[in-house]
């Protein structure tokens, strides 16, 4: 008996082509930094919900990590603070991070906490400073105010969360040890806590197709690296800009143990389930293990 044609057919076919993959991860830990335009749109916002609720039913452990610049400059805008960026970072001052924690923590959280439990997927949302699940420390010299990066991380927060099947959603806000809160890149506190809880895979959504060995051509992304492959295209320059942060966030991840990094488009729909669940994936894997 031949499948059934036309969209049926279809559905099979992909659900079949899931199965070794879905057995594969069912049980680990994925960590996803959320943002960019799979955030800014309601469209491919309910795609991501879906494939995060979908990754909780088949067994997979997510755990989504967010920012939300747009959404911060529209109540900056709206407040009268002006909004300034130096070294691609926001600089934030007292009032900047008031209106910081106020959006991440209190709105755009919550937003993607609704989205995943009214597909039924448990979702809780934390901040890095709950349970003081990250630690933070000044960037750099101090320049940016309160921009923090990663001290240290403790996931033991999230253990039984994710025992119980629950999927925790992470603003990328946390205190110092002085307990002065702070505004840390979303993808930096991604794969901080990738490492942390040993994930499978680090994957951090984008607006670009991935690596590409052109920037100005999509056509020459790059689908797969060794991790020395990815530290050689930032010394020859191939990586650059905007790219070099993601790629660096992927290298220290895979060099802690994470054992595959992932650089995908957000603009296409479903992209997590297409890399995650498919043979060809769809975005730039950079792998951490031989």
């Amino acid at each position: 008996m031949s499948l059934p044609s036309g969209d049926e057919g279809l559905r099979v076919s992909v659900l079949s082509e899931a199965l070794p993959y879905i057995q594969r991860f069912a049980g680990r830990r994925i960590v996803i930094k959320y943002g960019g335009a799979a955030m800014a749109h309601a469209d491919l916002q309910m795609a991501v919900f879906r494939d995060l609720a979908l990754l909780a039913c088949v067994g997979v452990q997510p755990v989504v990590v967010h920012g939300g610049g747009p959404e911060i400059n529209f109540w900056l805008k709206r407040l009268a603070i002006p909004a300034e960026f130096r070294e691609g970072l926001r600089v934030t001052d007292a009032d900047t991070m008031d209106v910081v924690e106020m959006v991440l923590v209190g709105r755009v959280n919550k937003q993607i906490v609704n989205g995943l439990n009214k597909l039924g997927a448990k979702a809780v949302g934390l901040s890095g400073s709950d349970g003081s699940l990250v630690e933070a420390r000044p960037w750099g010299d101090g320049s940016h105010g309160l921009v923090g990066d990663v001290a240290k991380v403790n996931p033991d927060v999230l253990e039984p969360l994710l025992a119980k099947g629950y999927v925790p959603v992470i603003s990328s806000v946390a205190a110092s040890a002085e307990g002065r809160s702070h505004n840390i890149n979303a993808d930096t506190v991604a794969g901080e806590l990738a490492a942390a809880l040993e994930a499978e895979k680090l994957i951090l959504l984008t607006d670009t197709p991935g690596i590409l060995s052109d920037k100005d051509d999509p056509a020459s992304l790059i689908r797969q690296l060794k991790l020395s492959e990815a530290r050689q295209l930032i010394v020859d320059g191939v990586v650059a800009g905007g790219m070099t942060p993601k790629t660096e966030c992927c290298i220290r991840a895979l060099a802690q143990g994470v054992a595959a990094a992932h650089i995908i488009d957000g603009r296409v729909p479903h992209a997590l389930l297409l890399e995650v669940f498919t043979d060809s994936g769809i975005g730039t894997m950079v792998m951490g293990r031989s």
